[in-house]
């Protein structure tokens, strides 16, 4: 017992039996950058930058380049402000370590351990490495981090203690038998290390679209070239043609997806909650399934005294000082004592006699011989002290018996408070504990104290249709018994035994049927985890402790309690802070808001996208020149970036219907199509007017001098007409488009009911009607300063532009209104009609 020297330590370490474990504390910082540098979102707006400078055009390479290091840079720094924060918990939690060497004890940091190292534990202590028990003391321990029982388990020579368990009572000395990712709290873990990102619903959804215009976009820039080089297009004219195109690639719906995000965790990290990954409030608002389990996550494994029930004629007041002399006497505790402490006043007494709880023994007891009520007092389970009292005494149909029987049902502990007074000592004549006959004083029942909000958050989600199961390693009845205290209705239990035996098929209708799961081993957590996402579920899954971190892992969304474990907190999506799961409703409600927000956003750049589209498809078939210049694409700022930052910014949680891409279709098609025909009319009225007139009609010099230095032509060049021709076409066609836009606003969020047609009710916000305002006001300025309307690709609008205007808006307006009221879309392709 005097443990290993400094030099067989030095030996060791230096043979590789030190406990060095390669997995760190969470991420490093090269490996969160990687995961937010490289995105599918970011990987496009790299290619497209790079293309960009092959084709000469470094300002628009440096713009999309630029959009995907500001994506990168603002998740970077969402996730390290997360990491260091974890890191900040896992140095508060890290234990230390009493280690014997050369005969003397001193203190240690866990990484310091090798194998055959002696180490002291006590009460309160955390195991942090493997070994067996040896010497005479005892110790009872709690595994509840590594099987999710929350039993305690006595200990004593040659049993193993496993890492990750902690000691509640006792004082032993064990033996380091594995160190490092050989122990066996790093192997339940080492398959869960590796990160991965899990993709939302949305997220999902989003890629599809965006392959989908990429797809559009690398098709019509492939035809178009083609058409250029036989038409001899010069180069530069085919640069900016394909500058065009290439600009149709939402951007922008990139950088506010991960703004939405971002905004989103650090609204919820305010609240209470740790937002590892920024898609997990997002996640958590696409949730039909929360999977919990219980000790240390849905309960604090600590125990609440419930109510004390007197036996007939005896004096409730006097029972409590009875008891509470008891509990503040003993010099052993533990969870049923501690709860006792807490809800009883008493001061210690001096002991006669005592004899501690061991789970063995299943009672306790000590022994006045002075003082006031001297005798002896038992509290223990009704099952072991029964045979000592009076015949009947705990009998089904005695007094006693039923309010056993009444609380048992309700999943509540059970404690029986006997006692003698005529005796003074609890062992017998060779010094064994003994127990002498008892008179009961009363049934105390206790119950698992639950997490901060939990029974209120969990009632909550069950309003919302959110279905729950609580998986544990706990007994089948004690899980749920736990359920019913949340509120569970219709309560179905299966032990980990039974799901051994079933098959494949059974353990996934098994999985479906049971809302209460016991004696479930981590790997059965994992496969119930996905049996219920491969039935269509989108699962949560919290959990504390290294039992769950292949289920945390597996889950759609993980999420760890504050002061579980640190493998568990690593490899969640998010982390409840001070163990309260308060921060959930506000999560799932800002998860709601971001998707409602993001909608709105998809919606508004799908619509610009595929009206981009369908013009430049219709007007090279008229053969009518190419309908917008580079320049004018960057008028999106005005019509879809700022907007779209603002909606989402403002946006309020709400459902939304789980049609998305019908929901896309409804929008944005018939939006393109309308704003395609009359932009088309516009556009190709204008262009021949102008390059009629200007073949046929003398123009004042003015008008021409205004022409060339837009054109860069002289008046006698044979293409000077087609050029002015187009400008002037797309002007007002820019200008056009730009005036729907701002009117699509107040279709997705309609001040009045005049605008209602997209949503049938007006929204009581009105800061969008706003929003449209002041676009619009800053819009007509650009447009009227010659050199801010010459940035964008435009000239100052004339009266003719305004009067065809002033014809075309409203058209556009009523037919588009009137299509979304009388569901015209969906009627003529015979598509379902959902109402918003």
């Amino acid at each position: 017992m005097t443990g290993l020297t400094e030099a067989e330590v030095i030996a060791r370490r230096q043979a590789g039996l030190g406990n060095t474990v390669a997995m760190g504390s969470s991420r490093t910082y090269w490996q969160i950058a990687r995961a937010n540098l490289f995105t599918f979102f970011n990987n496009i707006l790299f290619l497209i930058g790079v293309a960009l400078i092959a084709l000469g055009e470094v300002n628009d390479a440096i713009t999309s380049v630029g959009l995907g290091l500001l994506n990168a840079i603002i998740g970077t720094f969402q996730e390290i402000r997360a990491k260091r924060k974890l890191d900040q918990i896992a140095l508060l939690t890290r234990p230390t370590v009493t280690v014997r060497r050369d005969g003397q004890e001193k203190t240690v940091d866990p990484s310091e351990l090798v194998v055959g190292d002696l180490i002291l534990m006590q009460a309160g202590e955390q195991i942090v490495v493997d070994g067996v028990m040896v010497g005479d003391g005892r110790l009872e321990m709690d595994e509840a981090l590594l099987t999710g029982e929350s039993d305690l388990i006595p200990k004593r020579a040659g049993d193993t203690l496993l890492s990750g368990s902690y000691s509640v009572s006792g004082r032993a000395y064990y033996q380091v038998e594995k160190v490092g990712n050989d122990s066996f709290a790093n192997q339940l873990t080492k398959t869960a290390r590796d990160f991965q990102i899990v993709q939302t619903p949305l997220q999902q959804q989003i890629n599809f679209v965006v392959r989908l215009i990429m797809l559009i976009v690398a098709v019509m820039s492939l035809i178009l070239l083609l058409t250029a080089l036989l038409d001899n297009l010069g180069f530069t004219r085919i640069v900016e043609i394909a500058a065009v195109l290439t600009g149709q690639v939402p951007y922008g719906l990139f950088f506010m997806i991960v703004v939405a995000y971002t905004l989103s965790a650090a609204a919820i990290s305010g609240q209470g909650a740790l937002i590892q990954q920024v898609n997990a409030v997002e996640s958590l608002s696409n949730i039909d399934l929360l999977c919990l389990d219980k000790t240390g996550t849905l309960t604090s494994n600590q125990l609440a005294l419930h109510e004390i029930h007197p036996a007939s004629g005896r004096d409730e007041a006097t029972i409590r000082q009875q008891l509470g002399q008891l509990v503040h006497s003993q010099t052993a505790t533990n969870r049923t004592s501690e709860a006792l402490v807490v809800a009883l006043p008493g001061a210690p007494r001096p002991l006669a006699d005592e004899v501690p709880f061991i789970s063995a023994r299943k009672w306790s007891g000590v022994a006045f011989a002075e003082g006031e009520h001297p005798g002896v007092y038992l509290l223990g389970a009704p099952d072991v002290l029964a045979p000592h009292l009076s015949a009947g005494m705990l009998a089904a149909t005695s007094p006693l018996g039923r309010q056993l029987q009444t609380w048992a049902d309700a999943g509540l502990r059970v404690l029986l408070f006997a006692g003698n007074s005529e005796v003074v000592t609890l062992h017998d004549g060779g010094g064994q504990p003994h127990i002498p006959p008892l008179t009961p004083l009363a049934l105390i029942s206790l119950k698992d104290e639950m997490r901060p909000q939990a029974q209120e958050t969990l009632a909550a989600f069950t309003q919302l249709g959110i279905g729950l199961k609580i998986i544990s390693g706990d007994s089948p009845h004690t899980v749920a018994a736990v359920a019913k205290q949340v509120g569970l209705t219709d309560v179905t239990a299966i032990s980990g035994l039974e799901l051994a035996h079933l098959t494949p098929d059974e353990f996934a209708q098994a999985a479906e049927a049971h809302t209460v799961f016991g004696r479930i081993i981590p790997d059965q957590k994992e496969k119930l985890v996905t049996a219920l996402m491969q039935q269509g579920h989108y699962v949560a899954m919290i959990g504390d402790g290294v039992n769950d971190v292949l289920s945390l892992k597996k889950a759609q969304l993980g999420i760890a309690m504050q002061s579980g474990s640190s493998a568990a907190r690593n490899v969640a999506d998010m982390v409840l802070l001070n163990d309260s799961f308060a921060a959930l409703q506000p999560a799932f409600a800002e998860g709601k808001r971001v998707v409602s927000g993001m909608t709105h956003t998809i919606s508004l750049f799908l619509a610009r996208v595929m009206t981009s589209i369908f013009i430049i498809v219709a007007i090279s078939m008229m053969g009518l020149g190419f309908p917008f210049e580079p320049a004018q694409v960057a008028l999106t700022l005005f019509t879809v970036g700022i907007p779209t930052f603002f909606l989402t910014l403002w946006a309020r949680p709400r459902t939304e219907n789980d049609h998305l891409f019908l929901n896309l279709a409804r929008f944005v098609l018939p939006t393109a199509i309308v704003t395609m025909f009359i932009g088309l009319i516009l556009y190709a009225a204008f262009y021949t007017t102008v390059f009629n007139d200007l073949s046929s009609v003398n123009i004042p010099p003015r008008v021409v001098r205004m022409f060339e230095q837009t054109t860069g032509l002289t008046y006698s060049d044979e293409n000077f007409g087609a050029a002015a021709a187009t400008i002037v076409a797309q002007t007002i066609l820019s200008t056009f488009i730009s005036f729907a836009a701002f009117i699509l606003i107040l279709f997705l969020e309609p001040p009045t009911r005049f605008f209602t047609g997209w949503v049938s009710t007006p929204s009581l916000d009105r800061r969008p009607a706003w929003l449209v305002l002041g676009l619009t006001l800053i819009f007509l300025i650009v447009i009227h300063i010659p050199d801010l309307a010459n940035y964008f690709g435009l000239l100052r609008p004339v009266p003719p532009i305004y009067a065809a205007l002033f014809i075309a808006i409203p058209v556009w307006f009523f037919t588009l209104r009137t299509i979304w009221r009388r569901h015209l879309f969906e009627r003529v392709l015979g598509m379902p009609v959902i109402d918003d």
